[in-house]
C-alpha cells in the first residue's frame, strides 16, 4: 500500500514537472521567436519583406548593413554614441542616487519619514507624459534643446528604482551593521559607499540593466528635444528611416538598424545576467 502511494506521488511529481517545463519552454519560445524573426528580416531585401513572412534567412545582410550605414538621413555611429552616453549615465546615476535615497529613508529616523516615503511612492502613479509638457516648454524657453544632459538629469529621480532599492535594503541590510560602522568612526558616505553599496550590488545590477534598456529604447523625450542629426539617438534614427519617402522606404535597412540597436543591450544583459538573477532572487524574500 505504501509502495502504491509513493508511486502515485512520483507520477504526480513527474506530471507537475512536465507541465512546468512545458510552460517554460513555451514562454522561452515566445521570447526568442521575435528576436529570431528580427534577425531573419534584417537579412532580407525590401522586396522579399513585401512578399510576406518566411522563416528562411535572406542573402541581403551585408547589403542592408551597407545601406543603413551610408544612409544620408541618419548617422549610425553618432546615434550609437549618443544612445550609449545617455543610457549608461542614466543607468549609473539612477541606480546610485536611488540607492542613496533608499538608504536615507531606511536607516535614518526623522520627522515625516513615512510621509516622504509615501510621497515618493505616490509619484510612481503619475505618468511621465503628464510632466513632460511642462518640461518640454521649459527646455524650449531656455534654449535647452539638443542637449543630451537634458535626457540624463531627469532620469535620476526614479521612484520605481527607489522602491526596489528600499525593499532590497529591508531584506538584506541589518541596521546593526550600520550602527557598528558608526561606532568605529566611519562617516555616513563612507558607510554607504564601502559597506552598503557592496551589499546592494545585485540590486544595482538589476536596476542598471532595466534603466539602461529603458533609456536606450526611449523615443518619446528624445524625439521632442533632439532635432540635430549629431544629437539624435538610435530610436529617433529608426523612426527617421521608417518615416522616409515611401518610394525610397527600405524595410531591410530598418530591420538592420533595429538589430544593431539591440546588440548593445544584449551584451550588457549577458555581462550582468548572473548579478541580475541574484538580485531578483535575493530581494524577493525578506531575511
Amino acid at each position: 500500500m505504501k509502495k502504491d502511494i509513493n508511486t502515485v506521488a512520483a507520477i504526480k511529481l513527474l506530471i507537475s514537472r512536465l507541465v512546468v517545463y512545458g510552460i517554460l519552454i513555451f514562454l522561452t519560445f515566445l521570447c526568442l521567436f521575435f528576436f529570431y524573426l528580427m534577425f531573419i528580416n534584417a537579412s532580407r531585401s525590401n522586396a522579399q519583406l513585401q512578399a510576406g513572412f518566411t522563416m528562411i534567412p535572406g542573402g541581403n545582410t551585408i547589403k542592408n548593413f551597407v545601406n543603413a550605414w551610408h544612409d544620408t538621413n541618419i548617422s549610425i555611429p553618432v546615434g550609437m554614441k549618443n544612445s550609449f552616453i545617455v543610457a549608461s549615465l542614466s543607468a549609473v546615476l539612477t541606480s546610485y542616487f536611488s540607492a542613496l535615497t533608499a538608504y536615507g529613508t531606511y536607516v535614518y529616523d526623522f520627522k515625516y519619514k513615512k510621509a516622504v516615503h509615501l510621497f515618493i511612492l505616490a509619484i510612481m502613479m503619475i505618468p511621465s507624459q503628464v510632466s513632460a509638457v511642462g518640461f518640454i516648454q521649459l527646455a524650449f524657453k531656455y534654449h535647452l534643446t539638443n542637449k543630451l544632459w537634458m535626457l540624463i538629469i531627469p532620469s535620476i529621480a526614479a521612484p520605481s528604482v527607489y522602491f526596489y532599492m528600499r525593499q532590497y535594503l529591508e531584506a538584506t541590510l541589518p541596521l546593526e551593521m550600520v550602527e557598528a560602522a558608526r561606532i568605529d568612526g566611519s562617516n555616513e558616505f563612507r558607510i554607504f559607499n564601502e559597506i552598503v553599496l557592496p551589499i546592494m550590488k545585485p540590486a544595482i545590477a538589476v536596476q542598471m540593466i532595466f534603466s539602461f534598456v529603458g533609456s536606450w529604447n526611449n523615443y518619446f523625450m528624445p524625439s521632442l528635444l533632439l532635432n540635430d542629426l549629431q544629437k539624435k539617438t538610435v530610436p529617433v534614427m529608426i523612426a527617421t528611416l521608417r518615416s522616409a519617402d515611401f518610394t525610397k522606404f527600405d524595410m531591410g535597412k530598418v530591420y538592420m538598424l533595429m538589430v544593431m540597436a539591440i546588440l548593445p543591450v544584449m551584451i550588457i544583459y549577458v555581462i550582468l545576467s548572473k548579478s541580475i538573477i541574484k538580485g531578483v532572487t535575493s530581494g524577493s524574500v525578506k531575511g
